[in-house]
């Protein structure tokens, strides 16, 4: 496993996490769950997400309960505050000083930890002040409940905002957590720029795009049993719909090659190439399997040549999201994960 800071911090985290959205708590069963955070440790993964949204605070617990007896000084367990959670009353969401405060010992609970070393706005709140949210989070890092305060999906302008208050409060911003895979490119535009700038990495999720770039879904032919795409109680097939278009699986089936000449795995040509970018610090990855994990781990540290990054961008090429984009195009598109 390679190693790469978290934005312009001391912090060290694997460069392919391990993470939660959809499977735990929901998907797939406990003891599954268990032995594909397992499988992370054995690969060398140390870096864990999740958020207190997921399955409604299951997946925190499963994840709290699969790294129960290992040293937590070896791990880094990342956690976000923001959609609505509990009974789901009026102050059961957004980034206000009560939200903040009462979700973090929430989550520290299910986590069974005394601290997190990232907490992150799981989105932008548009009801409640900067000010109050950052305030807010100065002082969970100031508790030494977080040691480190990140977003998910902030544009430039909110990242520059939030991070100047975080300087005036004397804690660090380090990172954002946007989707990004070669088929949803929008943060090449104008976030990675800006994060640059700042010293905020990317911790990037879907960068299989929920296993679209790993080949499994045919144009013309249904999705394989116990695929994400078959999640209908779980929810995954919801997430993952808008984007099984004929004409985007048939541009994914020419990657085959490519994958091939790099000695990898479709699902790892896709982490490899999400890696390249040196903004991305982790790309989180999940898997409903312990070989899936596995697979995905095995992309760490995969440099791709110049003729495979330019075949996969001749590969994809124009081919349009499900929210109408082209790739790399902007979209104002907000999704929960």
């Amino acid at each position: 496993m390679e190693f790469r800071y978290l934005g312009n911090s001391g912090l060290k985290v694997s460069e392919i996490s391990y993470g939660n959205w959809v499977t735990h708590g929901s998907q797939v069963e406990a003891d599954q769950a268990t032995a594909c955070v397992r499988a992370a440790l054995e690969a060398g993964i140390t870096t864990f997400d999740t958020a207190d949204v997921y399955a409604n605070g299951k997946a925190e617990t499963i994840l709290g309960d699969a790294l129960a007896g290992e040293r937590r000084e070896s791990l880094e367990i990342f956690t976000k505050v923001f959609f609505p959670t509990g009974p789901k009353g009026p102050n059961d969401t957004g980034l206000s000083r009560k939200h903040i405060s009462e979700s973090i010992n929430a989550s520290l609970k299910r986590l069974r930890t005394d601290y997190v070393d990232l907490y992150q706005a799981h989105r932008y709140d548009h009801e409640t002040p900067l000010e109050e949210t950052m305030q807010a989070f100065a002082d969970v890092v100031r508790a030494g409940k977080a040691l480190y305060i990140g977003v998910s999906e902030w544009t430039p302008e909110q990242l520059r905002a939030g991070h100047a208050l975080a300087q005036d409060l004397g804690v660090q911003l380090v990172s954002n957590q946007p989707k990004y895979n070669a088929l949803y490119r929008i943060i090449e535009a104008e976030v990675v720029p800006t994060s640059r700038e700042l010293g905020i990495s990317q911790v990037v999720f879907s960068p299989i795009d929920q296993g679209i770039l790993t080949g499994k879904y045919k144009p013309g032919q249904p999705a394989p049993e116990g695929s994400r795409a078959t999640d209908t109680a779980g929810g995954g097939a919801n997430f993952i719909k808008g984007s099984l278009k004929d004409e985007v699986l048939t541009r994914v089936q020419q990657l085959a090659p490519l994958a091939e000449a790099e000695g990898l795995t479709m699902a790892q040509l896709a982490v490899a190439w999400v890696l390249q970018n040196d903004n991305i610090a982790s790309a989180i990855t999940g898997g409903s399997r312990p070989e899936q994990v596995h697979d995905n781990a095995a992309a760490a540290g995969k440099k791709l040549s110049a003729e495979t990054l330019k075949g996969i961008d001749e590969a994809l090429g124009d081919v349009v999201d499900s929210d109408g984009s082209k790739v790399g195009e902007a979209s104002p598109t907000s999704r929960l994960t």
